[in-house]
Order: structure tokens, then C-alpha cells, then sequence
């Protein structure tokens, strides 16, 4: 029998695009959402709250789901309400499907917040030297990765499944609506200095503007979280994922400026934040997605100018050794600009941007 995948957050940009993995290589796939679209053919889609243990149950009592992936977060206003909540939904989905009994392995996405830092204190403080390897040791503070983590490894222990935590980079891939989504941030920010002759201007800090730094492609993680539950070396083990390639935002910002027919604005040597860029954007967008027949004419569906702002704001060089998972045998590569440049077009073919 094919393995059977319950993916918890398939509307996001890692679930969406796991499961077109899955899909692709036989797995049957269960996706799990708060409010489920059927957008990808071949899922079965689940209408679930995981703060709701008890409909939770419910929701997922016929499934006997062989492995079980979370890709999901709720973002909370403190770092002690993210442990509270987020710690809670991993818990209550892995007590929810253990009673079945088919539970072969558990894979948590993360990212390098293990390494820098909850968002009250992004990049702050003391932090690992660069490149981020795995077996460096967590920060001495709050962090809501670190209590997901737990909650795996508790269940684990108790029900007798093996585990994996994936902590990619920044990760660009198609998906809308998402809370974290820097590759459609960047295209509608381009398209908006296109229509309006705006500056495109680099809305970060020198230290990223100069620094090398990599990024995650959606498909490659997708890839890696197949590759790890399913591969018995990559059992019980917490692994970085990323491209492949380093790159510099100088280098980076006039590949993508290109690609729009656009002129890359020089850097002021400081971060001009889009949230301060897009704070009347709006009902421009409205206008363009008006003219151009676009499928969405809510900039706030697209855009996550907070997020997009943390990561190219950050005040030191980010990059991650991929070793680990090299030495295991996952060789996949994918160079930066062909993520963005494939995101695009995408974007583009469904009308997102014109």
C-alpha cells in the first residue's frame, strides 16, 4: 500500500507545494486546514481547528495516516503566547492521530528563528557564528520552535514513531494568502514601481544588502521533507535546508528588477522598510488589479511586508551549512534567481500580477 500523508497547513506555501510532491511520487495526502480550499486535486481536504482537541479528534478519527507533516503557525502578539498556542497545535494533532495506530514518523518545519531568534528579539543578542549547522546549541531564550520541537519528541517517545524537524531559510514558492511569503511580497512591490514609476528600491540593511546570505525553494523543501521520512539515516534527526547557492542582495536585486523591465534604485546604505513603502498602496493595487484583470485586487492577500521586512532587515550575514543532509545523501540543488524567476512566472500565468 502506498504510504498516506496527513499534511497539517496544505493551504500554506509548504503544504501547498508538499503536497503536489507527494501527489506526484503515489503517497495518498490528507490536508489539514482551518479552512481548506480544494484547490489541489488529488488531496482530500479537512476542515480543523488545532486548538480544538476535541473536533480535532473527530475530524481526523477515520484517517490512518502513515506520516504526518506540520507546516503550520499561528502568529501570537508575545513569544510566550506563540509557545502557548503553537506548542498546543502540534500536541493536540499528534494525540489526535496516534489512537490509530499507523503512525510511522512525524516531520515539523521550522526555520532559522532556531538560530536567530524568536521575532521579539530577531537577530539579536548572541547568536551561533554563521554558517548555522545543526548541532549548535539552542539560544538561552523563549522560543516557540523550540517548544514545537518538544512536543514532537514527547510524542514520539510516547507512541513509538520516529520524527524530523526541517528548518529552512526563507522560502520562496507559489502560495497566497500566506503569513510568510517574501517571492509574491517582491513581485507585487515590482509591479507597483512599474505601474507607478517608483523607485525599486532594496528595503533592507546593509548587513543584507552586502552580506551573503541563501534562500529555500518550496519544491526542494517539499522534496527534502519526502526524502527524510523516508529515508531510515534521516530518522530522528533535525536538518537545515536550503538551495544550494549563496548570493548577495546586490547581486540578487537587479536580477529581479530585470525580470519586471525595471530599473534597480541604488542603495541609500540603509533599510527603507516596506511597510513604510506599501503603507498606501492599496487602493493603487485595486486599481492595477482593476486594469489588468487580476485575480485578486487585495494587496493584503499577497503581500507580507512585516515578514519580507525581518528577513532583509536583519543586521547580520544568514547562511546555512547543509552538510548533514549531504552527507546522507540528499543531493538536491536550485539556484535563488530560477526560484523567484519560476515564481513569477507562475504568478503571471494565474494573473496574479500582469
Amino acid at each position: 500500500m502506498p504510504p498516506t500523508a496527513l499534511i497539517a497547513g496544505v493551504t500554506g506555501i509548504v503544504g501547498n507545494n508538499l503536497a503536489h510532491q507527494l501527489l506526484s511520487k503515489g503517497w495518498h495526502v490528507h490536508g489539514l486546514a482551518r479552512r481548506p480550499s480544494a484547490d489541489i486535486p488529488g488531496v482530500n481536504f479537512i476542515a480543523a481547528d488545532l486548538l480544538d482537541p476535541t473536533a480535532l479528534r473527530t475530524a481526523v478519527a477515520a484517517l490512518k495516516p502513515t506520516h504526518v507533516f506540520i507546516a503550520t503557525w499561528l502568529r501570537q502578539p508575545t513569544e510566550k503566547e506563540n509557545i502557548r498556542i503553537n506548542s498546543a497545535m502540534v500536541r493536540n494533532l499528534l494525540e489526535a492521530v496516534s489512537p490509530a495506530g499507523t503512525l510511522q514518523h512525524a516531520a515539523l518545519v521550522t526555520g532559522l528563528k532556531h538560530y536567530l531568534g524568536p521575532f521579539e528579539a530577531y537577530g539579536k543578542g548572541t547568536l551561533p557564528a554563521t554558517p548555522f549547522r545543526e548541532e549548535q546549541p539552542r539560544l538561552a531564550i523563549d522560543n516557540f520552535y523550540y517548544a514545537q520541537e518538544d512536543e514532537v519528541f514527547a510524542a514520539a517517545a510516547r507512541h513509538h514513531f520516529t520524527w524530523s524537524v526541517h528548518r529552512p531559510h526563507t522560502i520562496v514558492g507559489y502560495a497566497l494568502g500566506n503569513a510568510m511569503n517574501m517571492g509574491v511580497t517582491l513581485a507585487a512591490y515590482a509591479t507597483l514601481c512599474r505601474e507607478t514609476n517608483r523607485p525599486f528600491l532594496f528595503p533592507g540593511s546593509a548587513a543584507q544588502w552586502n552580506g551573503l546570505t541563501d534562500m529555500t525553494d518550496a519544491r526542494l523543501l517539499a522534496r527534502h521533507l519526502e526524502w527524510a521520512a523516508t529515508t531510515p539515516a534521516a530518522r530522528d534527526q533535525a536538518f537545515n535546508v536550503v538551495n544550494g547557492d549563496v548570493f548577495r542582495w546586490s547581486w540578487m536585486w537587479s536580477r529581479l528588477a530585470q525580470w519586471f523591465g525595471i530599473e534597480p534604485a541604488p542603495f541609500p546604505g540603509h533599510g527603507t522598510p516596506l511597510e513604510q513603502q506599501l503603507a498606501d498602496a492599496e487602493p493603487i493595487w485595486r486599481d492595477i488589479a482593476h486594469r489588468h484583470h487580476l485575480a485578486e485586487p487585495e494587496l493584503n492577500h499577497l503581500a507580507s511586508a512585516w515578514h519580507t521586512d525581518a528577513d532583509l532587515g536583519r543586521p547580520i550575514e544568514v547562511v546555512t551549512d547543509m552538510s548533514k543532509s549531504r552527507k546522507l545523501g540528499f543531493l538536491d540543488y536550485q539556484s535563488t534567481d530560477d526560484s523567484f524567476f519560476d515564481l513569477f512566472t507562475r504568478l503571471r500565468q494565474q494573473h496574479i500580477i500582469p
